[in-house]
């Protein structure tokens, strides 16, 4: 019987953007991203959470921007833009640097440990190790408080 490559594609390997935010190493599933570009301006949103610093107006469209560094627990991130499509929403990831498009083995990843379940339960989807360093697979779906979208909705961001 023959054993499974590693490197072959199947269920369980799924195509991840890798980007890095404050030193971590975070893996956005590729089926979610639209496209990586430079930290453009934010306008502020008033009661947003601290890790939603605001509004970038991208392709003409106004998106909320979420720091993947803030959201993770360590200091701001900046640098890059990954624009997300969260269902028919779309929102940009601000993240320090942008390290590319890796295959992830399901497999290899853990749902998160009981201690840190309550810290990370909405956007983390699991960890694992990736080259001998720690991977954090986010939830796409789940960067986006749905109060933040009721603002952007209700037009409450500064002109």
């Amino acid at each position: 019987m023959d054993e499974a490559r590693p490197d072959a594609p199947g269920a369980d390997r799924q195509p991840a953007l890798l980007v890095r935010a404050a030193g971590r190493l975070c893996a956005v599933p590729i089926a979610h991203v639209v496209e990586v570009m430079r930290a453009l301006p934010v306008e502020p949103i008033p009661g947003a959470p601290s890790f939603v610093p605001g509004l970038a107006i991208i392709r003409g469209a106004p998106m909320p921007v979420v720091d993947l560094g803030l959201l993770t627990g360590g200091r701001s991130a900046s640098g890059r833009f990954v624009t997300l499509r969260l269902g028919d929403r779309r929102a940009a990831l601000a993240v320090d640097a942008v390290i590319g498009v890796r295959t992830v083995d399901a497999r290899l990843l853990q749902t998160l440990p009981p201690l840190l379940r309550d810290a990370g339960a909405e956007v983390v989807d699991a960890i694992g190790v990736i080259d001998t360093e720690l991977l954090v697979s986010l939830r796409a779906g789940r960067l986006v408080p749905e109060d933040v979208w009721q603002a952007v909705a209700a037009g409450e961001a500064p002109p």
